[in-house]
């Protein structure tokens, strides 16, 4: 089964290979603010069939926030993997600390750019990261 998530003129255009298991809701400052449901992918399970307006924004240089520079549509992300490292409700893990930074990168799409999909049937995983990162 092959998805497609588009943004609003078509520009950007993703095909992903199924979907996720999960979907992520996370309240920091900019989710809350673009309103974006994720989905997590490995870099090599997305394929860019278009990609023309591309534009990203960063607040700190970390999570690369991915969207379309002509209809302004949160498309997808490039983060430091944080599952790696804190629980969902923004504790460390065992073995870790408050401020330790992941090693891997993760990749997200918005999969409120699948259309005519109802996300409810996935499993949403609330993230703390207005308190988190």
């Amino acid at each position: 089964m092959t998805l497609t998530a588009t943004c609003h003129c078509g520009a950007t255009r993703i095909e992903l290979p199924r979907l996720p298991e999960r979907r992520l809701e996370c309240n920091c400052s900019f989710c809350t603010k673009a309103g974006a449901v994720w989905g997590y992918f490995a870099s090599d399970e997305m394929t860019f069939v278009r990609n023309e307006h591309d534009r990203v924004y960063s607040q700190r240089g970390i999570n690369q926030h991915h969207f379309c520079g002509n209809c302004g549509l949160q498309t997808w992300g490039d983060a430091p993997d944080w599952a790696e490292i804190y629980n969902n409700d923004g504790t460390p893990k065992d073995g870790h600390s408050a401020g330790d930074m992941p090693t891997r990168r993760t990749h997200s799409v918005n999969l409120k750019l699948l259309d005519d999909y109802d996300l409810s049937g996935l499993t949403a995983d609330k993230v703390d990261g207005r308190n988190s990162w």
